[in-house]
């Protein structure tokens, strides 16, 4: 497998991994893409295929200058195979076979292993890309729009990254798995995508932006998990999608801090100090400060869901085969095996929440779920920022790690956000004041329309620092037909 930085744009699909050469896979590959165009025509970014969108395209997998900028209709974007360079002489870093040369074919013992791995993160690939194909339509702004369909076209990339290697290593059984990637859906009754937060709807702007901020972030902690893998393609494959990763989780940072700035600017210019003043400050037309702590409420438990179980044999199993490590395996300094280490684990008990120590092979999970979200944390403080800044008194907070789960240990219990235990009735009563009601979701979907002039911003969201790639703040990011 070549091992440069150069990607090969001559043939249909680009790519570093000498497709040219491998004509299995390059047939293989070519048979599918007609099918993945047919579903991006179907089910992505509705109304804007033919626009020409302003959109950054991969030509390296350095560290520097590996991406170009340039105006393309989106069906005619140039999806490609791209991994990181080879590290010559890697080992496995973790589990049984620590110390061993990094593999390079799937180990038969572990083949149906890895394929559900590859599978699992390749159908949340399409699935946001299909819940969010009808936000175009009430983009904020042209800026917004872009950066929507850049993150749409790079999910389609990532979604590319894991069939090729369903189809280079697994045979038919990696070309049949590749051919479901493109049949399910999001939110299908009969045919849903296989984790629960890919089947939501996201409904609004707000949505988008909550989403790529907690739920691209799991990605990123899934992604770095398996770029530790001991079979080196897909090291290699998650190596570069952290590339383009780091984007998703920026259009929703920033995303969410404009509107907190945006949402603050207009209460200090109608004298409003109260940020409960809910009434009065949605009458300005922009979202008042509690209903985002709802919306953050809501989309960090649905994220935690898709760490799974606490306790999960099948985390420590793909650990102790080396396929999948922990968040920064590398930077870790203990025996990277765990075969007597513990970790601590929170469960219900005794009608409470207790801290358990438990075999830390078994608790890897919440293990990277813990990662999860004190980098979450991290963002939280940076929104935060801009409340002091502007000299409103409020702040975002995180809910307490067993509100509102559906799996895991707490998916039995009800809690507030502080995560005292609630009885169903509590529950109910109380729901609305920690999660959107009806109410707050048609408020926000009241502010939900297009501006299309370039440079110009829906009222609800203050324009960002900088453009893209240093272009000016009146620069026309998509092309829309009239």
């Amino acid at each position: 497998m070549p091992d440069g930085t150069a990607i090969d744009y001559d043939g249909l699909i680009p790519n570093n991994v000498g497709l040219a050469q491998d004509l299995r896979v390059r047939k293989a590959l070519e048979t599918w893409h007609p099918g993945y165009i047919d579903w991006w025509k179907s089910m992505g970014p509705e109304g804007f295929q033919a626009s020409q969108v302003f959109l950054r395209t991969a030509v390296g997998v350095g560290s520097d200058n590996w991406a170009k900028f340039d105006f393309v209709r989106m069906p005619e974007y140039r999806w490609g195979v791209l991994l990181a360079p080879q590290i010559e002489g890697r080992t496995i870093p973790f589990g049984a076979h620590k110390g061993e040369p990094a593999w390079q074919e799937v180990p038969g013992e572990y083949r149906a292993m890895l394929r559900r791995l590859l599978v699992i993160q390749g159908d949340t690939e399409p699935a946001s890309v299909e819940q969010q194909r009808h936000l175009g339509a009430t983009a904020p702004s042209l800026y917004d729009m872009r950066n929507l369909f850049q993150v749409n076209v790079e999910e389609g990339r990532h979604l590319w990254a894991m069939v090729y290697l369903l189809q280079k290593y697994f045979g038919r059984d990696g070309r049949d798995e590749a051919a479901d990637l493109l049949k399910r859906r999001s939110g299908d009754v009969d045919s849903p995508r296989m984790l629960g937060a890919f089947n939501e709807r996201t409904p609004d702007w707000l949505s988008f932006f909550m989403f790529t901020f907690f739920t691209d972030r799991d990605g990123k902690m899934q992604l770095a998990a398996l770029a530790q893998s001991g079979f080196d393609p897909l090291s290699r494959t998650c190596r570069f999608m952290l590339t383009e990763e780091a984007h998703h989780m920026f259009v929703g940072e920033t995303g969410v801090a404009r509107v907190i700035q945006r949402t603050c600017e207009a209460m200090k210019a109608a004298g409003i100090d109260n940020p409960n003043d809910i009434e009065r400050v949605r009458a300005l037309g922009v979202i008042d400060l509690p209903t985002l702590q709802k919306k953050a409420n809501l989309h960090f438990a649905l994220t935690l869901d898709l760490f799974g179980n606490e306790i999960s044999t099948n985390a420590a199993n793909a650990f102790n085969a080396g396929l999948k490590g922990r968040y920064q395996e590398d930077r870790l300094t203990d025996d990277h095996q765990l075969l007597t280490a513990t970790y601590k684990v929170l469960r219900p008990r005794d009608g409470g929440i207790a801290t358990e120590d438990v075999p830390a092979l078994s608790a890897l999970n919440m293990r990277l779920r813990d990662d999860y979200v004190a980098d979450t944390q991290a963002g939280i403080n940076r929104w935060n920022r801009v409340f002091a800044q502007t000299g409103i008194d409020f702040a975002i907070t995180l809910p307490h790690v067993a509100f509102n789960r559906r799996i895991g240990e707490f998916a039995a219990i009800e809690t507030d956000t502080n995560g005292n235990i609630l009885t169903q009735e509590e529950w109910i009563r109380r729901k609305d004041s920690m999660l959107p009601s009806a109410d707050d979701n048609l408020f926000i979907a009241s502010l939900m329309h297009l501006e299309r002039q370039p440079g110009a911003y829906a009222n609800w969201i203050a324009p960002p620092r900088h453009g893209i790639d240093n272009r000016p703040g009146d620069f026309e990011y998509v092309k829309i037909d009239p």
